[in-house]
């Protein structure tokens, strides 16, 4: 799909109303840049709501080879995920026998296929990024550098037969066509197979206030509801759900083509959605005015620890910190230098905001006064690189998820 206004929605087709949040103009997240003063692409971010099926989605479309051919987010990189792809390897095995090879869509460098090796069964990757992809084969597991479309995914059904396994980790939210998506997953999928879908849970995001997840690669913002009646027509039936720590909250929905006995936490989402009125526009209204006010508590936050002298640093550029930074207009005057693990955004500057990026070590080594926690949703696991890595004592400013906050280390 090309780049351009969005008129229908994205899963139902139904005339979409104008956007109830803008975010004003914004560059690609993740298109880091080589100089602070390379020319930079800024592209429209907004907020609509469908009247029909209350999915809230982005107002234009984006090319996704521009998106996704290259890419610099590496799974293996964070310990969270580590950790978390050996108990999702269980609990996915665990709602199905299908003797059939697992697939993976958007597997990135394997780092969740890896424990389906270990066990023994066969697996495959199909990821857009070139540059992964790469990395994921040359680490042994079988990954193609494709696009997942309907049309591949019925050639490699042919190919390599169906799939017993099936799973889409954070990635149907940033599909231009989530409808040609779904309809390849039932293609590939063998009829007793499981298909399981992990996304950000939007009900989750208007709770907590993370308009930080809101970025150009994020089309679509699913609540249960519409992510159900999209599987639903193309013949996958939801049969359980549960919770997953990635991205600060998102929900693992698992369908299949033939019928099954549908859990307690499904029934009980079905009800807590109806009766918390989480698809209405009311609610998505209050979400945005919620956000203006707490940009300015941030901004304000930001400002009274360099009026009290102390020198800052980020940690994490994230892909959803760029949302943060250039929505809050932070910039290299607020924030100096932003620190992370990640080899291939080091010596880049942040997108529309031009903070200089640089590896972790030497950032910690000049001992800032306060560490602003950028990739905020995985709190826990940078306290604690910060205290046993680098034997930081000083002030945490933690953005979200709520009210901006201040934690102390000693």
């Amino acid at each position: 799909m090309n780049h351009g206004l969005i008129t229908h929605c994205r899963t139902c087709s139904s005339p979409l109303p104008a956007p109830f949040f803008d975010l004003g103009e914004q560059p690609l997240a993740n298109s880091l840049l080589n100089a602070p003063d390379e020319k930079e692409v800024y592209y429209p971010l907004a907020l609509a709501r469908c009247d029909e099926c209350g999915l809230v989605q982005l107002t234009l479309a984006y090319p996704p080879e521009i998106l996704f051919t290259q890419y610099v987010w590496v799974t293996g990189t964070s310990s969270t995920a580590r950790g978390y792809a050996d108990e999702f390897c269980e609990r996915l095995l665990a709602r199905g026998s299908s003797p059939q090879y697992v697939l993976e869509l958007a597997s990135n460098d394997g780092t969740f296929l890896k424990p389906f090796i270990a066990k023994g069964r066969e697996v495959l990757g199909v990821d857009p990024a070139q540059n992964i992809a790469q990395m994921a084969n040359a680490d042994g597991i079988p990954t193609l550098p494709e696009f997942w479309t309907a049309d591949f995914a019925r050639r490699l059904q042919v190919e390599q037969g169906s799939a017993g396994f099936i799973f889409a980790r954070n990635v149907i939210p940033h599909v231009a066509d989530a409808r040609d998506f779904i309809e390849g997953v039932a293609a590939a999928l063998a009829d007793d197979g499981v298909f399981a879908a992990e996304i950000h849970d939007a009900r989750i995001i208007q709770k907590e206030l993370h308009y930080d997840s809101i970025y150009h690669e994020h089309l679509c913002y699913f609540t249960f509801a519409p992510f159900e009646r999209l599987l639903n027509e193309f013949g996958l039936r939801v049969f359980d759900i549960e919770k997953s720590p990635i991205s600060g909250g998102s929900m693992v929905i698992y369908a299949s083509k033939l019928p099954r006995v549908e859990s307690p936490a499904l029934a009980a989402r079905r009800v807590s959605e109806q009766e918390e009125k989480t698809n209405t526009q009311e609610l998505w209204d209050a979400f945005a005015k919620r956000s203006q006010v707490h940009k300015e508590e941030f901004i304000a936050l930001l400002r009274e620890s360099k009026n009290r002298g102390e020198t800052l640093a980020g940690y994490g550029a994230s892909a959803r910190s760029s949302t943060l930074l250039n929505f809050c207009g932070i910039d290299a005057s607020l924030l100096s230098v932003i620190a992370d693990g990640n080899p291939l955004k080091q010596g880049k500057y942040t997108a529309g905001t031009h903070i200089p990026i640089r590896s972790s070590k030497d950032v910690m080594a000049e001992r800032p006064d306060a560490v602003v926690i950028l990739a905020w949703n995985f709190f826990e696991e940078l306290k604690s690189i910060l205290k046993t890595s680098f034997d930081f004592s000083g002030s945490l400013l933690v953005p979200l998820s709520g009210s901006p906050r201040i934690e102390k280390i000693r």
